[in-house]
């Protein structure tokens, strides 16, 4: 935090003198507009996060997806994340809460990376329209297994730096 500080303040001293207040003050005014636009998003995906994690069943969860899943654990975490909506201020609120109710981290692993490869959403809206369909499909399909693999090497590097964790125990 004591280096972003420095950069930032390296930054505006860089700027002052460049282009003077005006420009400082151009700078203050459009990331405080970013930020205003930002704080009810994080906010709305918090909210979505911690009721997600009061709705859901903790023993569905943690069968479905908690540490003795197996791979039906890892492909439903994939499977999740490929068709979850949103951006980074659902998903990873969503994953958060995942955890919380008794998801391991392997299966979330596998929703996140999921939902970062395959997102219908994305495909739909911005790739299928400008990529066009081959390059769609084939990048869907050799991406396919990734969120599967990355599930299941999380799951494999966890249970050994955490040996202590025990089903059922929480962060």
């Amino acid at each position: 935090m004591i280096a972003i500080g420095v950069l930032v303040a390296v930054s505006a001293t860089l700027v002052w003198r460049r282009d003077g207040v005006s420009g400082v003050l151009e700078i203050l005014t459009h990331d405080l507009t970013l930020f205003g636009g930002i704080l009810p998003r994080v906010l709305a995906g918090c909210l979505l996060g911690a009721f997600v994690a009061e709705i859901l069943p903790h023993d569905k969860v943690s069968r479905s997806l908690g540490p003795n899943s197996g791979l039906k654990g890892l492909l439903i975490g994939a499977a999740f994340g490929a068709i979850l909506p949103g951006g980074p201020f659902t998903a990873y609120p969503v994953a958060s809460a995942l955890l919380a109710v008794g998801a391991d981290f392997g299966a979330t692993i596998s929703m996140v990376v999921s939902w970062t490869l395959i997102g219908y959403g994305r495909a739909v809206a911005w790739e299928l329209p400008i990529m066009g369909t081959d390059f769609t499909l084939w990048r869907i399909i050799i991406s396919l297994p990734l969120p599967v693999l990355a599930g299941a090497l999380g799951r494999f590097v966890y249970v050994r730096m955490y040996p202590a964790k025990r089903e059922g125990e929480s962060e």
